[in-house]
């Protein structure tokens, strides 16, 4: 399955995920500036082995994924009909 195919309304190229490494290995991962979670230890190492060769959308995903701030398509409409 391909990006495009995950992220429909092409919401991750609007880049609403990112993240600081501290010094201590931390990972701060931000939404749209908010801080939503930190990984560090295991995690942190795991997530820089995955961001590693992946490209801005992929990072993107990845994050997306890791904070389960992604939606899976299921969520009501709330457009008016």
């Amino acid at each position: 399955m391909n990006n495009n195919e995950v992220d429909k309304r092409d919401i991750l190229d609007k880049e609403p995920f990112s993240y600081k490494l501290t010094k201590d290995k931390k990972i701060f991962i931000y939404w749209n500036g908010k801080q939503v979670l930190i990984l560090k230890g295991k995690e942190s190492q795991r997530f820089l082995d995955k961001i590693k060769s992946a490209d801005v959308k992929e990072v993107q995903l990845i994050m997306a994924k890791i904070t389960g701030n992604f939606k899976h398509g299921n969520e009501k409409d709330n457009k008016i009909k």
